[in-house]
């Protein structure tokens, strides 16, 4: 698969994530995909299955108001790793955080088949101590759209 066509399905699918959009969602996902979680986590058990993973995910967004971000993608043939940002209204605040993460997804018949992730949902922003995210171009809140 082309590195921008694996781009544009990764992006495709946090879309889904952000919309709640089933049918969306499940047009990116392989029928047996796995999606690993660092533990601990929130729902660390691996989520297994195409229609397992889309209703995990409209779930999530509606629970938090979430809203998904790719910031870098770096594809290879049926491989590829990311840098994201969610962002997301923790259980009464009115304030939004930053989550940010990495993940490892692995490809198959031009669909996502395991995604692995990297991060931490903790209710305050998470980001590198000092990193310059708006200056390298990195979404940031009131900028919440990849550059």
């Amino acid at each position: 698969m082309p590195n921008d066509a694996i781009a544009a399905l990764i992006r495709r699918y946090y879309d889904g994530c952000t919309d709640g959009d089933l049918a969306e969602l499940e047009a990116t996902l392989h029928p047996d995909v796995v999606h690993w979680f660092l533990a601990p986590n929130v729902g660390s058990a691996p989520v297994r299955g195409r229609d397992h993973l889309a209703r995990y995910w409209r779930k999530v967004t509606r629970m938090i108001e979430a809203r998904w971000v790719v910031d870098h993608v770096l594809a290879s043939k049926d491989e590829a790793v990311i840098e994201w940002t969610m962002f997301w209204r923790p259980q009464g605040s009115a304030e939004r955080v930053a989550t940010r993460g990495a993940e490892w997804f692995v490809l198959r018949d031009g669909l996502i088949a395991e995604i692995r992730s990297y991060y931490q949902q903790r209710p305050e922003t998470t980001e590198l101590d000092g990193f310059p995210y708006a200056d390298r171009g990195y979404s940031v809140p009131g900028r919440e759209t990849h550059v």
